[in-house]
């Protein structure tokens, strides 16, 4: 199973991200939360910045807006992920370049429909 961080991550259980870290637990995945003003997300431990993530990451699963996303883009490549999920609303033409010439597959896709449809 997968080291997954989530980012946007919330504790807001209405809202996608915390929708995702449950149901990659439910997976048997390692939701990873990735939030600056959060300490715990559904017994996870939050992470202030992907850099201070201990583990190595499978998938970046991203909860970002496309005006949120600049600074975080060069965190991703640094990570290495293997791939990172734009979900609905996060689509970002603009760095899908960027992010492949760094060996990361990049996904437009919810990561829940993903899990749903055991397209993960």
């Amino acid at each position: 199973m997968e080291n997954v961080a989530v980012i946007g991550a919330s504790p807001n259980q209405d809202r996608y991200s915390n929708k995702a870290i449950r149901m990659l637990i439910e997976y048997n995945h390692t939701p990873i939360p990735v939030a600056p003003k959060h300490k715990e997300i559904e017994g996870k431990k939050v992470y202030q910045a992907l850099e201070d993530i201990p583990e190595k990451i499978d998938t970046v699963t991203l909860y970002l807006g496309p005006a949120r996303q600049e600074s975080i883009i060069k965190d991703i490549i640094q990570l290495a992920p293997k791939r990172i999920i734009f979900n609905p609303g996060t689509e970002n033409k603009n760095v899908y370049d960027q992010l492949k010439q760094a060996g990361i597959d990049v996904v437009e896709a919810c990561t829940l429909v993903l899990l749903k449809t055991n397209q993960y």
